[in-house]
């Protein structure tokens, strides 16, 4: 079986590999496949598609973008085009809504004398910054064992450091993957927490404006909550993809095209979702 992985992060968000690395250690993996589903950004796409191009390495353009349905919900989106017109000022609100948060953030930092400095932190990281970043710089000054503590004590939500931001709503960002040309899928379904009927009410609701498909296989899934996943997809006529949404160094225990081990993802979940993205493009606007 070809192996794929279609959830992955670079540098371009809070991933600690480049696009160019992510290519190449998917080529040493044996992957024929990948899509960068930075967070709320497709700034990583071209770097990443001209390395695998050299490589022979199908890069697939994708996002993952952040909203909000009673909890923290993320909505994926394939095959869209990393210029649309459309696309653009969603995303230059998103990141500008983060960057006032983080900004803040470390000025509270350095206001109780932990060396922290938010254009810095630009210089290093990027124009997309995150917790991930923060946890990394509260690692290296020794003030968490890991990046996991440092979100324990200082960056996850109820901590002293921690601040909220503002997110698209679900409705609109399932809607702006597809007026950009692309797939919108639902991330990772049990990270939610909900039960059957939960599930099924936020599968409908965004079905109502787009969505196409279900993140049935990622990282640590069991063969028995892949199945179910997949059972809610055929039953909706949905698209069923999968990754193992590889970060890197701030996600230690989870492999590229592996996950948390055992994670396969078939090609055919990135033929369908292909043809259907083509099929789309091809239609009379």
């Amino acid at each position: 079986m070809e192996k794929i992985d279609l959830h992955v992060h670079s540098t371009a968000s809070d991933g600690s590999y480049s696009p160019e690395e992510l290519v190449a250690l998917a080529k040493t993996q044996s992957l024929s496949a990948i899509a960068i589903t930075d967070h709320d950004t497709v700034s990583g796409f071209a770097q990443a598609q001209e390395q695998g191009k050299l490589m022979g390495i199908e890069v697939v353009p994708g996002i993952e973008i952040s909203t909000k349905y009673g909890g923290p919900i993320h909505i994926l989106g394939y095959y869209i085009d990393v210029n649309s017109e459309k696309l653009k000022p969603v995303l230059n609100w998103v990141v500008h809504d983060r960057d006032e948060r983080n900004r803040k953030m470390a000025e509270k930092m350095a206001a109780d004398g932990i060396p922290v400095n938010y254009d810095k932190m630009r210089e290093r990281f990027g124009e997309v910054i995150g917790r991930p970043h923060f946890a990394r710089i509260l690692v290296e000054l020794g003030l968490a064992r890991n990046t996991r503590d440092a979100f324990d004590r200082y960056v996850e939500k109820g901590q002293k450091y921690y601040l909220p931001r503002n997110f698209l709503s679900i409705e609109r960002s399932v809607e702006i993957i597809r007026e950009a040309g692309g797939i919108p899928v639902l991330a990772h379904p049990f990270q939610y927490k909900l039960d059957d009927n939960g599930l099924r009410e936020i599968i409908e609701h965004c079905m109502e404006y787009g969505l196409m498909g279900i993140e049935c296989r990622y990282s640590g899934y069991t063969p028995e909550q892949s199945g179910y996943l997949e059972a809610l997809a055929e039953e909706y006529g949905l698209l069923k993809t999968g990754g193992s949404d590889f970060h890197g160094i701030s996600k230690p225990d989870i492999r590229l095209g592996d996950g948390k081990g055992g994670l396969e993802v078939p090609y055919e979940f990135l033929e369908k979702m292909r043809n259907t993205a083509l099929t789309r493009k091809n239609l009379p606007k």
